[in-house]
């Protein structure tokens, strides 16, 4: 498998992000593009459905998400006129979750919070992922020092697909900047101080000098990743 990442990374390399697109889609059948609706995952959006991209779109809707998200989401329906299927977490699971340990265990430990996660994005996630060859994703190295690790074409041990970032090398100007002479609908939040847009429980605002993650379980110490993006 490494071989095949290895030839993918070559064919991508310096090309822009409707090449790439384009490259994937004559190279493959199932492609799949998961987004949060931020910034980054508008501009991958933006470039689907002005292009000829085979490539269908998802997001994983953890019924906690911010009213602000909710509404570039449906700005972007509208916009682009294109489908996004919404994967929702099991409603039994959420069900015992909540009349085991409540609303807020979350907070409490890290292996709560990981298991909310768990119930409410990493097993909609497999849902999504299942028969797709490859999953296409919004992450830029800069955005953290976890993801600084990583490359633009992966590898994904625990979905068992190949996982790519088209925007993997770019600042974050360059996205703002993409995204203000197209005119993409991006959410108001980014201008209120978040950079990264989660669960509406588990998201602020960062302050001047902070990692761009660390408003995503800021009570923690962790690398602050749901286990979406964990290889």
């Amino acid at each position: 498998m490494q071989e095949k990442i290895q030839e993918i990374l070559t064919k991508l390399e310096n090309k822009n992000l409707n090449e790439i697109l384009t490259i994937l889609s004559h190279d493959f059948t199932d492609i799949t593009f998961s987004s949060s609706f931020g910034k980054e995952d508008q501009v991958i959006t933006h470039e689907i459905a002005n292009s000829a991209a085979n490539i269908s779109v998802f997001t994983l809707d953890t019924g906690r998400l911010f009213e602000e998200t909710y509404e570039v989401y449906h700005r972007t329906r509208l916009k682009y006129k294109i489908d996004i299927q919404a994967y929702f977490p099991n409603q039994v699971a959420v069900q015992e979750l909540l009349e085991k340990k409540g609303p807020y265990s979350f907070y409490d430990s890290v292996e709560n919070r990981k298991e909310c996660c768990f119930i409410r994005k990493i097993e909609p996630l497999k849902r999504a992922l299942k028969g797709k060859q490859i999953w296409i994703t919004g992450l830029r190295k800069e955005q953290s020092e976890n993801r600084a690790g990583m490359q633009m074409v992966e590898w994904d041990e625990g979905n068992n697909i190949i996982k790519i970032h088209p925007l993997f090398n770019w600042t974050e100007k360059e996205v703002d900047d993409f995204v203000n002479k197209n005119n993409v609908p991006v959410n108001v939040l980014h201008k209120k101080g978040f950079p990264s847009i989660g669960c509406s429980p588990c998201t602020r605002a960062v302050e001047v000098g902070e990692d761009s993650r660390a408003g995503r379980w800021w009570w923690e110490s962790s690398k602050k990743e749901c286990g979406l993006h964990n290889n």
